[in-house]
């Protein structure tokens, strides 16, 4: 959750590790296919009219793809194949784009110019090319450095209709940072966002950064909402005071002391009024649902949270549920399950990560009356 802009914060959280040697996972020595075109992808339409179109969704902030791929990757696909999402998205990729210094970036492919980067690309196209991994196909959004950076898998028998990269839904442009990527279907768009931590203070790089967001995203609700969405990933805010473990400590939270201008900036980054506002005005304004609380409006204390603080220090115990799945009113009857699938402030099911996974399920089309 914590962003670069608000290094000082990093001591109350789960410390970063380092991308450096660890034990391996068993792997492959074949690569998976990635799509490397650099405009946004236009795919070609899947021939099969019997398979239907996804309905098994799963996200995750890996907080660094690769440390996952070397120290939690067995656990992590032994999850992925018991629970067999037709997608995948992931937030905090944590690899830099193609390109070598000084030289424009491809944020569409893993950096690979050096020998650290070219055996850091081999590793994670090994793991891809194993099972569960070499069933999907995979798309990139990267930043210039290991730093957020997003990733999304579709099985190889749902392909979209087009993938691109940013909220604006230009071809060819990605959001800075790698925070996006859409995915469009026959009948639904699907958004993986990280969206930007908020911050501590009234800066260009924290709120100021998170308001702009939240007016685009805004406008993005509006601009698409001739096709119902799926808005998942790391939204970076807790909607409600069940929303978190602890209301009053996160409603009162400071850093160093300092007090913003505005009282509704006031608390911890994802908890203050003014990011819960506009992200009611945007589920409001876009006819959206909250596919978790949809299902479950009890308060749960051991499973109801998908961020986790430090198990050391002032945030041992300290939870929140800033990872979503945000659905279109029309896709709300359909709604299966939504799972949030770690659990405790040990952070077990969080494969190594501060996040752990969630998942929803719709049924199909064929099996509701007034379909989509």
């Amino acid at each position: 959750m914590p962003s670069r802009e608000d290094n000082k914060m990093k001591r109350f959280f789960k410390p970063v590790e380092k991308d450096g040697p660890a034990k391996k996972p068993t792997l492959s020595s074949s690569f998976s296919p990635v799509k490397d075109s650099e405009s946004a992808v236009e795919t070609e339409e899947n021939n099969d009219t019997t398979k239907k179109e996804p309905s098994k969704f799963l996200t995750w902030n890996a907080n660094s793809f690769l440390l996952r791929i070397k120290n939690n990757w067995t656990d992590f696909c032994k999850f992925v194949e018991n629970l067999d999402p037709d997608v995948i998205a992931i937030q905090e990729v944590r690899m830099p784009a193609a390109g070598s210094k000084g030289s424009p970036k491809n944020p569409r492919d893993l950096k690979c110019d050096t020998s650290s980067s070219r055996e850091e690309k081999q590793v994670v196209m090994r793991a891809l090319s194993s099972l569960p991994f070499k069933n999907y196909d995979v798309w990139w959004s990267l930043s210039d450095s290991k730093y957020a950076g997003t990733a999304l898998f579709i099985k190889k028998c749902f392909q979209p209709k087009k993938v691109s990269f940013s909220l604006d839904l230009a071809g060819s442009k990605h959001e800075p940072d790698g925070r996006a990527i859409l995915a469009e279907f026959e009948s639904f768009r699907l958004l993986n966002t990280y969206v930007p931590n908020n911050g501590w203070k009234e800066e260009e790089s924290s709120f100021q950064r998170r308001r702009k967001w939240d007016k685009r995203m805004l406008e993005f609700v509006h601009r698409t909402s001739d096709k119902p969405l799926i808005w998942c990933g790391d939204l970076n805010v807790s909607h409600e005071d069940i929303d978190v473990s602890h209301p009053e400590f996160f409603a009162a939270a400071k850093l160093n002391g300092y007090v913003p201008p505005n009282k509704e900036d006031c608390g911890q980054p994802g908890f203050t009024r003014a990011e819960r506002m506009r992200f009611s005005s945007i589920i409001k304004e876009g006819k959206l649902a909250d596919a978790y609380r949809y299902l479950h409006k009890d308060n749960d204390m051991e499973r109801g949270f998908s961020w986790s603080g430090n198990p050391v220090g002032k945030y041992r115990g300290k939870r929140m549920r800033i990872d979503y799945f945000i659905v279109s009113e029309k896709l709300k009857e359909r709604i299966v399950g939504c799972d949030i699938h770690g659990h405790g402030i040990e952070l077990e099911g969080f494969y190594g990560s501060d996040h752990c996974p969630v998942s929803l399920e719709l049924s199909d089309v064929s099996t509701t009356s007034s379909g989509i």
